[in-house]
Parts: structure tokens; C-alpha cells; sequence
């Protein structure tokens, strides 16, 4: 029993653990991403139009039309006036001619129009909507890298915050230790009062420091919460980031944009062009169609045709959209080399600051333990009475000095790290 709380309470600390990290928190800002679900649901919708358009293009297309037109006259015929609702025939009358109106319509019809010979035009939809697909999933690739480079900055920062909290609760553990040997050395008359109170001092800028920055914590963490889309307001201890340098790609996918875009801009031709194609349609229909009431029992029928239209001339508008369309493809194409000819130049760029990053980085590293071994002699002479304290107070502020160095230049490190995988993708 023992073991299985053990082993429960260890499973809890690791969840937790795993919660607070720099992909703990990329995941749950892709999952809440509007712009993410957009692009899947548009993905989704262009699958159902792509049904729709088969329906369209393929499937025959049944209706019913119902039609009735009371046109009445007045007959004059023979000397005899006479309303006449619905006329067979006359020669002097008043209202609209019979010849258009034939005297009313009276239509129910069932009517099928079945198309012909659709599939390649079907097929060229389809493949539109297919590219706007890709696009779609292209640019959740896009929203998801941009979320990694927008949540490893901010959490970068908080991590800055929490790197400036470590150093001076080092520096107040290192303060608070000699307060206590100092007090002991005032009451012997080894120090002066007025070396305890500049300690006491400096134990108060370092409160107010570590106040400073668990205020900028807080706030780097409220902020990287609304990024991420979580409802929380709670402190948490994120987890050290230690990211490093991707390897370098041959094809980038920042290019699939381009390359899609000239996909996208060769089926709108295509699509375009389908007006040229020739259009046939059988139709057929049946049910009622008469002019004259009394005659409406017999004349239920049907009838069948074929429909053909073809597009002769339309002032070469065919030449023009190809010529505009060859334009926009060769934009795409500067876009395109323009980003590769940026991009080579940029990484190049941030990886040389890199480089000297680490050499400044390596430096205060070097002068943080030259500072922890000055300090550690400092402590044998102050118990000695053989150190000022003041001195001893300056050690430690520039101790601290070199420690917020180091912070900034790791932050700052981790920023063009974060920077160059961005953009080395």
C-alpha cells in the first residue's frame, strides 16, 4: 500500500512537472488557437462543397414547376358582348392578345435535367478546392510555428524573471549569514555598529529587487497565460529552457506558401477556362401543360430534348486572364527568391551573435566564480575583523551586477536561439 501511494505521488509530481514547460505550454496554445480550428474547419467545409460540386456537375437535377396565368377577355364577337374567363377562340375582344397569353397557363411539371460530359469539369473544381485544402493545412503548419516562436519568447522572459529571483535569494542568503556573524562581532567591539546597519541596508535594495521581479514574473507569466488561452491567474514555477541551434534545412517550409500559391494561381486558369469547354444537357418533363380548361383531362404528356451552348468569341478575354495570370505567377516567383536570398542572409546573421553570445556568456561565467571564491575568502577575514565591511558590500553588488549580466545575456541568448529555429525551418 505503501508503495502504490509512493508510486501515485510520484505520477502527480511529474504531471505537474510536465505542465509547466515550454511545450506544456506550445500544445496548449495550439489547441486553443482560433486561427488553427479556422483552418481545419475550412478545410472540412472545402470537402463538402467538393461533394456538392459533384452533385452539381454529375447528378441529374429533378424539380417540379406549377404555372397558372388567368388572362380573361371581353368578346365582342357577333354584336354580343361577353366575359369570357378563359377563351377558346375570338376576333374582337378586349385584353391581352390570345396570341401571347393564350387565353391562361395551367402547368404542374416534373422536370430532370441530367448534364453531360461534366467530369473534367468537376475534376478542375475539385482540384481547386483541393489546393485551397493544402492551403488551409499549410497555413495550420504556419499559425502553429509562429505560436512556437510568440509562447518561447514569452516564456523566455519568465524564466529571465525567475533566473534574477534565484540570484538574489543567493545574495540575501549570503547577506542574512553575515548579519548574524556580524551581530555577534559588534557585541565583541570587533565592528562598528554602522557596519551592521550598511548590511541591513543592502538586505533591504535586495528585497526590494526580489520584490521587483516577482511582480515582472507575474506579469511575464499573466501574459504567456492569455497567449496560451488559459483561464489561470494561479503563480507556478515554470521549468528551466535550455533550447539549442536546429540543423539546417535544404528546402525551408516557408517556401511550401510560395509553391501553393503558383498551384493555386494555375487551377484558377484552369477553372477560368472551363467557360470555353462546350455544355450539354438532356432535359425531359411530364405532367400537366394547357392553355384551355375544359380540355386540361386530356392534356397531361411529356417531353424530352438535349440542350448544347459553346462560347464562340467573348473579345479574347481567354489571352487576357492567361497574360494577368503569368504576371501574378512571376510575382510569386520574386516573393519567393526574395525570402530565400532574406532568410540566408538572416539566420547567418543570428547565428554569428550566437556565437558571440557564448563568449560573453563563457566571460561572466568566469567572473561569477572568481566573485564566489573572493566572497568565500571575505567571509574567513570578516570573522577575523580583518575585512571592511563596506568592501564586502561592494563585492556583493558587483557579484550581483555579473549575476544580472549573465541572466540578460542567456535570456538574450535563448531569444536568438528561439529566433534562428524559427526561421530555420
Amino acid at each position: 500500500m505503501r508503495n502504490f501511494i509512493l508510486l501515485f505521488l510520484i505520477l502527480i509530481v511529474q504531471c505537474v512537472f510536465s505542465q509547466n514547460t515550454l511545450q506544456s505550454y506550445i500544445e496548449k496554445a495550439k489547441e486553443n488557437s482560433p486561427l488553427i480550428k479556422d483552418n481545419i474547419n475550412q478545410s472540412k467545409i472545402n470537402q463538402l462543397e467538393s461533394d456538392r460540386l459533384k452533385a452539381f456537375y454529375t447528378k441529374p437535377q429533378i424539380g417540379i414547376t406549377a404555372n397558372y396565368l388567368f388572362a380573361p377577355i371581353l368578346s365582342t364577337d357577333n354584336n354580343k358582348t361577353s366575359f369570357q374567363a378563359n377563351p377558346d377562340v375570338a376576333n374582337d375582344y378586349y385584353g391581352y392578345d390570345l396570341a401571347a397569353s393564350n387565353g391562361g397557363t395551367y402547368q404542374a411539371l416534373l422536370n430532370v435535367t441530367q448534364p453531360l460530359f461534366n467530369g473534367k469539369q468537376y475534376r478542375t473544381a475539385s482540384e481547386l478546392l483541393a489546393t485551397n485544402s493544402k492551403i488551409n493545412k499549410n497555413n495550420v503548419n504556419i499559425t502553429a510555428h509562429d505560436l512556437e516562436k510568440i509562447i518561447g519568447d514569452q516564456y523566455i522572459l519568465c524564466v529571465q524573471d525567475k533566473m534574477q529571483l534565484n540570484y538574489v535569494k543567493e545574495t540575501l542568503k549570503l547577506i542574512i549569514e553575515q548579519e548574524e556573524i556580524l551581530e555577534k562581532l559588534v557585541k565583541n567591539g570587533i565592528y562598528k555598529q554602522s557596519d551592521l546597519t550598511a548590511l541591513n541596508i543592502e538586505h533591504q535594495n535586495m528585497l526590494s529587487q526580489q520584490s521587483a521581479f516577482k511582480a515582472s514574473y507575474r506579469r511575464n507569466l499573466m501574459d504567456l497565460n492569455i497567449l496560451c488561452g488559459i483561464n489561470d491567474t494561479g503563480m507556478v514555477e515554470l521549468q528551466n529552457t535550455q533550447l539549442v541551434m536546429t540543423a539546417n534545412f535544404n528546402n525551408s517550409s516557408f517556401l511550401e506558401k510560395y509553391r501553393l500559391d503558383s498551384l493555386n494561381l494555375v487551377t484558377q486558369e484552369k477553372i477560368f477556362n472551363l467557360k470555353y469547354q462546350p455544355k450539354i444537357s438532356l432535359f425531359a418533363n411530364t405532367g400537366l401543360n394547357a392553355v384551355y380548361a375544359p380540355t386540361i383531362p386530356n392534356r397531361f404528356g411529356m417531353s424530352a430534348g438535349i440542350t448544347f451552348s459553346y462560347n464562340l468569341f467573348d473579345g479574347g478575354q481567354k489571352s487576357i486572364n492567361k497574360e494577368k495570370i503569368k504576371i501574378q505567377q512571376n510575382t510569386v516567383s520574386t516573393y519567393r527568391k526574395n525570402f530565400i536570398t532574406q532568410n540566408t542572409i538572416r539566420k547567418n546573421k543570428i547565428a554569428a551573435q550566437i556565437k558571440s553570445y557564448n563568449e560573453r556568456i563563457e566571460l561572466a561565467q568566469q567572473q561569477i566564480n572568481a566573485y564566489k571564491t573572493l566572497i568565500n575568502t571575505y567571509k574567513k577575514e570578516i570573522v577575523q575583523g580583518q575585512l571592511s565591511i563596506i568592501n564586502y558590500i561592494t563585492t556583493l553588488k558587483n557579484m550581483a551586477i555579473v549575476k544580472r549580466d549573465y541572466t540578460l545575456l542567456f535570456a538574450q541568448k535563448q531569444s536568438l536561439i528561439n529566433a534562428y529555429n524559427y526561421w530555420n525551418w
